[in-house]
Protein backbone atom coordinates (compact mmCIF):
# COMPACT_ATOMS: atom_id res chain seq x y z
CA UNK A 1 0.00 0.00 0.00
CA UNK A 2 1.41 3.32 -1.00
CA UNK A 3 1.62 6.52 1.37
CA UNK A 4 1.48 9.91 1.10
CA UNK A 5 1.84 13.11 3.97
CA UNK A 6 -0.21 15.61 3.62
CA UNK A 7 2.75 18.16 3.11
CA UNK A 8 3.62 15.99 -0.17
CA UNK A 9 0.03 15.79 -1.51
CA UNK A 10 0.21 20.47 -1.19
CA UNK A 11 2.87 19.56 -3.75
CA UNK A 12 0.40 17.90 -6.44
CA UNK A 13 -1.29 19.30 -9.40
CA UNK A 14 -4.76 19.21 -7.93
CA UNK A 15 -6.31 19.15 -11.17
CA UNK A 16 -4.94 15.74 -12.15
CA UNK A 17 -6.05 13.32 -9.01
CA UNK A 18 -9.27 12.61 -6.87
CA UNK A 19 -9.50 12.73 -3.22
CA UNK A 20 -11.71 11.32 -1.15
CA UNK A 21 -12.80 11.72 2.54
CA UNK A 22 -15.01 8.85 3.74
CA UNK A 23 -15.55 10.69 6.78
CA UNK A 24 -19.09 11.25 8.42
CA UNK A 25 -21.31 13.92 6.09
CA UNK A 26 -21.40 15.61 9.42
CA UNK A 27 -17.31 16.00 9.92
CA UNK A 28 -16.83 16.44 5.77
CA UNK A 29 -19.22 19.34 6.07
CA UNK A 30 -17.29 21.42 9.21
CA UNK A 31 -14.06 21.14 6.62
CA UNK A 32 -12.30 19.14 4.27
CA UNK A 33 -9.24 19.13 2.44
CA UNK A 34 -9.34 21.46 -0.79
CA UNK A 35 -11.45 19.54 -3.72
CA UNK A 36 -11.96 16.37 -1.65
CA UNK A 37 -15.54 14.59 -2.24
CA UNK A 38 -17.43 12.79 0.76
CA UNK A 39 -17.72 9.23 0.03
CA UNK A 40 -18.12 8.13 3.87
CA UNK A 41 -19.11 4.30 2.97
CA UNK A 42 -16.10 3.92 0.66
CA UNK A 43 -18.27 3.97 -2.61
CA UNK A 44 -16.37 3.73 -5.33
CA UNK A 45 -18.82 3.40 -8.26
CA UNK A 46 -18.40 7.23 -9.26
CA UNK A 47 -14.60 7.68 -8.63
CA UNK A 48 -12.94 8.09 -11.93
CA UNK A 49 -10.23 5.34 -13.26
CA UNK A 50 -7.72 7.76 -14.82
CA UNK A 51 -6.85 9.48 -12.20
CA UNK A 52 -4.28 8.65 -8.91
CA UNK A 53 -6.89 8.68 -5.74
CA UNK A 54 -6.12 9.64 -2.53
CA UNK A 55 -8.05 8.93 0.61
CA UNK A 56 -8.57 11.39 3.59
CA UNK A 57 -10.12 9.43 7.21
CA UNK A 58 -9.74 11.51 10.59
CA UNK A 59 -6.31 9.92 11.51
CA UNK A 60 -4.96 8.07 8.63
CA UNK A 61 -6.36 4.76 10.15
CA UNK A 62 -9.79 3.81 8.50
CA UNK A 63 -8.52 4.77 5.04
CA UNK A 64 -6.26 1.76 5.03
CA UNK A 65 -8.60 -1.37 4.44
CA UNK A 66 -10.20 1.56 1.73
CA UNK A 67 -6.85 2.15 -0.11
CA UNK A 68 -6.79 -1.90 -0.25
CA UNK A 69 -9.64 -1.60 -1.60
CA UNK A 70 -9.28 0.53 -4.56
CA UNK A 71 -6.05 -1.45 -5.42
CA UNK A 72 -7.66 -4.63 -5.34
CA UNK A 73 -9.95 -2.38 -8.20
CA UNK A 74 -7.08 -1.55 -10.40
CA UNK A 75 -7.27 2.08 -9.07
CA UNK A 76 -4.14 3.96 -8.20
CA UNK A 77 -4.63 4.77 -4.61
CA UNK A 78 -2.68 6.16 -1.65
CA UNK A 79 -3.67 6.21 1.79
CA UNK A 80 -3.21 10.27 3.35
CA UNK A 81 -0.99 9.66 6.16
CA UNK A 82 -2.65 11.05 9.40
CA UNK A 83 -5.53 11.86 7.76
CA UNK A 84 -7.74 15.19 8.74
CA UNK A 85 -6.10 16.03 11.95
CA UNK A 86 -2.36 15.79 10.46
CA UNK A 87 -4.47 18.13 7.75
CA UNK A 88 -5.53 20.61 10.64
CA UNK A 89 -2.01 20.43 12.62
CA UNK A 90 0.06 21.72 9.20
CA UNK A 91 -2.99 24.11 8.86
CA UNK A 92 -3.04 25.45 12.12
CA UNK A 93 0.72 26.10 12.42
CA UNK A 94 0.79 28.21 8.67
CA UNK A 95 -2.27 30.10 10.50
CA UNK A 96 -0.10 31.26 13.44
CA UNK A 97 2.49 32.41 10.68
CA UNK A 98 0.09 35.08 9.83
CA UNK A 99 0.59 38.94 9.89
CA UNK A 100 -3.53 38.71 9.90
CA UNK A 101 -3.57 36.19 13.21
CA UNK A 102 -4.03 39.27 15.77
CA UNK A 103 -7.14 40.42 13.85
CA UNK A 104 -8.88 36.59 13.25
CA UNK A 105 -8.43 36.22 17.10
CA UNK A 106 -10.16 39.40 17.48
CA UNK A 107 -12.89 38.59 15.54
CA UNK A 108 -13.41 35.43 17.18
CA UNK A 109 -13.81 36.93 20.24
CA UNK A 110 -16.01 39.82 18.73
CA UNK A 111 -18.30 37.45 16.97
CA UNK A 112 -19.23 35.73 20.59
CA UNK A 113 -20.43 39.11 21.01
CA UNK A 114 -22.51 40.36 18.53
CA UNK A 115 -23.16 37.42 15.94
CA UNK A 116 -23.57 34.90 18.74
CA UNK A 117 -25.43 37.04 21.61
CA UNK A 118 -28.19 35.85 21.88
CA UNK A 119 -28.23 31.95 21.56
CA UNK A 120 -24.87 31.87 23.05
CA UNK A 121 -23.33 35.25 24.99
CA UNK A 122 -27.05 35.38 26.54
CA UNK A 123 -27.47 31.90 27.67
CA UNK A 124 -23.99 31.70 29.19
CA UNK A 125 -23.96 34.88 31.33
CA UNK A 126 -28.08 33.59 32.20
CA UNK A 127 -26.78 30.34 33.50
CA UNK A 128 -23.93 32.08 35.97
CA UNK A 129 -26.33 34.70 37.28
CA UNK A 130 -29.51 31.50 37.86
CA UNK A 131 -26.99 28.83 39.30
CA UNK A 132 -24.87 31.83 41.09
CA UNK A 133 -21.96 30.12 39.37
CA UNK A 134 -19.32 33.07 40.16
CA UNK A 135 -18.34 34.88 42.96
CA UNK A 136 -15.98 38.15 44.08
CA UNK A 137 -12.20 37.01 44.45
CA UNK A 138 -12.79 33.39 42.87
CA UNK A 139 -10.13 31.81 41.30
CA UNK A 140 -11.56 29.19 38.68
CA UNK A 141 -9.16 26.67 36.57
CA UNK A 142 -11.00 26.70 32.80
CA UNK A 143 -9.99 22.89 32.08
CA UNK A 144 -9.43 22.97 28.13
CA UNK A 145 -9.60 19.26 26.75
CA UNK A 146 -8.77 20.96 23.26
CA UNK A 147 -12.64 20.09 21.99
CA UNK A 148 -14.85 22.68 20.84
CA UNK A 149 -16.77 23.24 23.65
CA UNK A 150 -13.68 23.26 26.08
CA UNK A 151 -12.15 26.36 24.03
CA UNK A 152 -15.49 28.38 23.54
CA UNK A 153 -15.87 27.84 27.46
CA UNK A 154 -12.35 29.72 27.94
CA UNK A 155 -13.21 32.30 25.42
CA UNK A 156 -16.39 32.96 27.52
CA UNK A 157 -14.75 32.99 30.56
CA UNK A 158 -12.24 35.59 29.45
CA UNK A 159 -15.02 37.61 27.90
CA UNK A 160 -17.06 37.84 31.23
CA UNK A 161 -13.73 38.54 33.04
CA UNK A 162 -13.30 41.39 31.14
CA UNK A 163 -16.81 43.20 31.34
CA UNK A 164 -18.28 41.58 34.29
CA UNK A 165 -19.44 43.18 37.55
CA UNK A 166 -16.42 42.07 39.80
CA UNK A 167 -12.86 40.36 40.10
CA UNK A 168 -12.17 37.01 39.66
CA UNK A 169 -9.02 34.72 38.48
CA UNK A 170 -8.47 32.71 35.72
CA UNK A 171 -6.36 29.71 35.28
CA UNK A 172 -6.64 27.75 31.72
CA UNK A 173 -5.57 24.73 33.01
CA UNK A 174 -4.92 21.74 30.56
CA UNK A 175 -3.45 18.24 30.96
CA UNK A 176 -1.32 16.22 28.57
CA UNK A 177 -2.76 12.12 29.66
CA UNK A 178 -0.69 11.07 26.82
CA UNK A 179 -2.13 12.39 23.77
CA UNK A 180 -1.13 11.63 20.20
CA UNK A 181 1.55 14.19 19.04
CA UNK A 182 -0.80 15.73 16.32
CA UNK A 183 -3.73 16.05 18.95
CA UNK A 184 -1.77 17.72 21.43
CA UNK A 185 -0.29 20.13 18.75
CA UNK A 186 -3.86 20.78 17.64
CA UNK A 187 -4.65 22.19 21.46
CA UNK A 188 -1.56 24.61 21.83
CA UNK A 189 -1.89 25.84 18.72
CA UNK A 190 -5.46 25.98 18.76
CA UNK A 191 -4.79 27.97 22.07
CA UNK A 192 -2.91 30.29 20.69
CA UNK A 193 -4.76 31.06 17.58
CA UNK A 194 -7.79 31.86 20.12
CA UNK A 195 -5.60 33.84 22.82
CA UNK A 196 -6.00 31.28 25.68
CA UNK A 197 -2.67 30.75 27.86
CA UNK A 198 -2.76 27.45 28.85
CA UNK A 199 -1.46 26.04 32.28
CA UNK A 200 0.30 22.14 31.02
CA UNK A 201 0.51 19.76 33.15
CA UNK A 202 1.03 15.77 32.56
CA UNK A 203 0.04 12.50 33.30
CA UNK A 204 -0.13 8.64 32.50
CA UNK A 205 -4.08 8.17 32.35
CA UNK A 206 -4.15 6.87 28.92
CA UNK A 207 -1.17 4.68 29.89
CA UNK A 208 -2.72 3.44 33.09
CA UNK A 209 -6.37 2.74 31.05
CA UNK A 210 -5.11 1.06 27.84
CA UNK A 211 -5.87 -2.33 29.53
CA UNK A 212 -9.08 -1.98 30.57
CA UNK A 213 -11.97 -3.35 28.31
CA UNK A 214 -14.68 -2.66 30.06
CA UNK A 215 -15.86 1.54 30.32
CA UNK A 216 -12.29 2.50 29.87
CA UNK A 217 -13.73 5.99 29.01
CA UNK A 218 -15.65 6.03 32.22
CA UNK A 219 -12.65 5.62 33.86
CA UNK A 220 -10.38 7.39 31.86
CA UNK A 221 -12.99 10.94 32.90
CA UNK A 222 -13.46 10.40 36.38
CA UNK A 223 -9.38 9.86 36.93
CA UNK A 224 -8.70 13.19 34.53
CA UNK A 225 -11.46 15.58 36.70
CA UNK A 226 -8.84 14.28 40.21
CA UNK A 227 -5.76 15.48 38.56
CA UNK A 228 -7.73 18.36 37.47
CA UNK A 229 -9.38 19.29 40.81
CA UNK A 230 -5.71 18.18 41.94
CA UNK A 231 -3.72 20.72 40.14
CA UNK A 232 -6.52 23.47 40.21
CA UNK A 233 -5.85 22.88 44.31
CA UNK A 234 -2.32 23.18 43.86
CA UNK A 235 -2.91 26.52 41.75
CA UNK A 236 -4.99 28.05 44.44
CA UNK A 237 -8.42 27.95 42.90
CA UNK A 238 -11.21 27.39 44.15
CA UNK A 239 -13.39 26.02 41.07
CA UNK A 240 -12.88 23.93 38.33
CA UNK A 241 -14.89 24.52 35.04
CA UNK A 242 -15.82 22.11 32.58
CA UNK A 243 -17.65 22.58 29.22
CA UNK A 244 -20.95 20.53 29.35
CA UNK A 245 -23.45 22.09 27.94
CA UNK A 246 -27.88 21.98 27.35
CA UNK A 247 -27.15 18.84 25.04
CA UNK A 248 -25.28 16.63 27.74
CA UNK A 249 -27.73 17.52 30.47
CA UNK A 250 -30.90 16.50 29.15
CA UNK A 251 -29.04 13.56 27.32
CA UNK A 252 -28.24 12.24 30.94
CA UNK A 253 -31.55 13.13 32.35
CA UNK A 254 -33.01 10.79 29.41
CA UNK A 255 -30.15 8.33 29.69
CA UNK A 256 -30.98 7.94 33.93
CA UNK A 257 -34.55 7.64 32.66
CA UNK A 258 -33.82 5.08 30.03
CA UNK A 259 -30.93 3.20 31.26
CA UNK A 260 -31.05 3.61 35.06
CA UNK A 261 -34.40 3.17 36.13
CA UNK A 262 -33.88 6.82 38.04
CA UNK A 263 -34.67 10.93 37.84
CA UNK A 264 -31.41 12.40 37.99
CA UNK A 265 -29.56 15.42 35.98
CA UNK A 266 -26.21 16.76 35.45
CA UNK A 267 -26.25 19.32 37.75
CA UNK A 268 -24.55 23.29 36.80
CA UNK A 269 -22.62 23.53 40.32
CA UNK A 270 -21.55 21.08 43.13
CA UNK A 271 -19.50 20.78 45.61
CA UNK A 272 -16.46 18.37 45.89
CA UNK A 273 -15.98 14.93 47.47
CA UNK A 274 -12.69 14.20 48.05
CA UNK A 275 -11.24 17.80 47.48
CA UNK A 276 -12.24 20.93 50.41
CA UNK A 277 -13.69 23.63 49.65
CA UNK A 278 -13.50 23.09 45.56
CA UNK A 279 -16.55 22.79 43.39
CA UNK A 280 -17.29 22.52 39.80
CA UNK A 281 -19.38 24.57 37.60
CA UNK A 282 -20.63 24.38 34.11
CA UNK A 283 -21.13 27.95 32.99
CA UNK A 284 -22.28 26.34 29.38
CA UNK A 285 -25.28 24.60 31.05
CA UNK A 286 -28.15 26.67 29.16
CA UNK A 287 -26.34 26.97 25.47
CA UNK A 288 -27.38 24.40 23.03
CA UNK A 289 -24.62 22.34 21.00
CA UNK A 290 -25.69 23.56 17.90
CA UNK A 291 -24.84 26.82 18.58
CA UNK A 292 -21.57 25.80 19.94
CA UNK A 293 -21.18 24.10 16.22
CA UNK A 294 -22.42 27.17 14.39
CA UNK A 295 -19.61 29.67 16.25
CA UNK A 296 -16.96 26.74 15.45
CA UNK A 297 -18.02 26.84 11.63
CA UNK A 298 -18.66 30.44 11.35
CA UNK A 299 -15.02 31.46 12.31
CA UNK A 300 -13.69 28.44 10.25
CA UNK A 301 -12.05 26.50 13.09
CA UNK A 302 -11.09 22.77 13.43
CA UNK A 303 -10.51 21.28 16.81
CA UNK A 304 -10.25 17.61 17.79
CA UNK A 305 -13.20 15.36 18.34
CA UNK A 306 -11.90 13.82 21.36
CA UNK A 307 -7.78 13.70 22.32
CA UNK A 308 -7.82 10.42 23.70
CA UNK A 309 -5.65 8.33 21.11
CA UNK A 310 -8.02 5.36 21.12
CA UNK A 311 -11.04 7.48 19.68
CA UNK A 312 -10.83 5.84 16.30
CA UNK A 313 -11.99 2.48 17.97
CA UNK A 314 -13.96 4.22 20.87
CA UNK A 315 -17.55 4.59 20.36
CA UNK A 316 -18.54 6.39 23.46
CA UNK A 317 -15.53 9.64 22.28
CA UNK A 318 -17.29 9.53 18.58
CA UNK A 319 -15.77 6.99 17.19
CA UNK A 320 -19.04 5.28 16.14
CA UNK A 321 -22.96 5.02 17.31
CA UNK A 322 -23.01 2.48 19.15
CA UNK A 323 -22.71 4.71 22.96
CA UNK A 324 -25.49 5.20 24.83
CA UNK A 325 -24.94 8.71 24.72
CA UNK A 326 -24.57 8.56 20.62
CA UNK A 327 -28.30 7.20 20.61
CA UNK A 328 -29.68 9.95 22.43
CA UNK A 329 -28.31 12.64 20.82
CA UNK A 330 -29.79 10.65 17.42
CA UNK A 331 -33.40 10.23 20.09
CA UNK A 332 -33.41 14.02 20.78
CA UNK A 333 -32.84 14.85 17.37
CA UNK A 334 -36.13 13.13 16.61
CA UNK A 335 -37.44 15.13 18.68
CA UNK A 336 -35.93 18.61 17.38
CA UNK A 337 -37.78 17.20 14.09
CA UNK A 338 -41.23 16.29 15.99
CA UNK A 339 -40.95 19.62 18.23
CA UNK A 340 -38.69 22.52 18.96
CA UNK A 341 -40.38 22.54 22.16
CA UNK A 342 -39.40 19.10 23.17
CA UNK A 343 -36.06 19.46 24.43
CA UNK A 344 -36.72 22.83 26.16
CA UNK A 345 -39.39 21.15 27.97
CA UNK A 346 -36.72 17.94 29.03
CA UNK A 347 -34.42 20.72 30.53
CA UNK A 348 -37.25 22.52 32.45
CA UNK A 349 -38.92 19.25 33.46
CA UNK A 350 -36.04 18.40 36.40
CA UNK A 351 -36.39 22.19 37.63
CA UNK A 352 -39.93 21.67 38.13
CA UNK A 353 -40.24 18.51 39.76
CA UNK A 354 -43.97 18.25 42.03
CA UNK A 355 -42.75 16.05 44.87
CA UNK A 356 -46.88 15.36 45.64
CA UNK A 357 -46.94 13.41 42.38
CA UNK A 358 -43.62 11.41 42.94
CA UNK A 359 -44.02 7.60 43.60
CA UNK A 360 -40.64 7.58 45.43
CA UNK A 361 -37.13 9.62 46.44
CA UNK A 362 -34.05 9.57 47.89
CA UNK A 363 -31.01 11.76 49.03
CA UNK A 364 -28.07 9.53 49.90
CA UNK A 365 -29.54 6.34 51.51
CA UNK A 366 -32.15 8.26 53.33
CA UNK A 367 -35.28 6.68 51.63
CA UNK A 368 -38.76 8.24 51.04
CA UNK A 369 -42.17 7.35 49.85
CA UNK A 370 -45.75 8.78 48.93
CA UNK A 371 -46.92 6.53 50.90
CA UNK A 372 -44.75 8.35 54.25
CA UNK A 373 -47.60 11.18 54.13
CA UNK A 374 -50.37 9.31 52.53
CA UNK A 375 -50.38 7.39 55.63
Amino acid sequence: MKNITIEELNRLDQDKITIIDIRKPEEYRCGTYKNAVNLPYGETDKIPKDKPVYVLCHTGNNSIPVVEDLERQGFEAYNIEGGWRSYVRLHLAESLKSEELAKRTADIERSIIKKFRKKIWCRFTKAIQIYDLLAPGDKIAVCISGGKDSMLLAKLMQEIQKHGKFPFELVFLCMNPGYNADNWQIIQDNAKLLGIPLTVFKSEIFDTVAEIDKNPCYLCARMRRGYLYSEAKKLGCNKIALGHHFDDMIETVLMGMLYSGKVETMLPRLKSQNFEEMELIRPLYMVKEENIKAWRDYNKLSFIQCACRFTEHCATCGGGSGSKREQMKELIKKFREESPLIEENIFQSVHNINLATVIGWHKGEEKHSFLDEFK
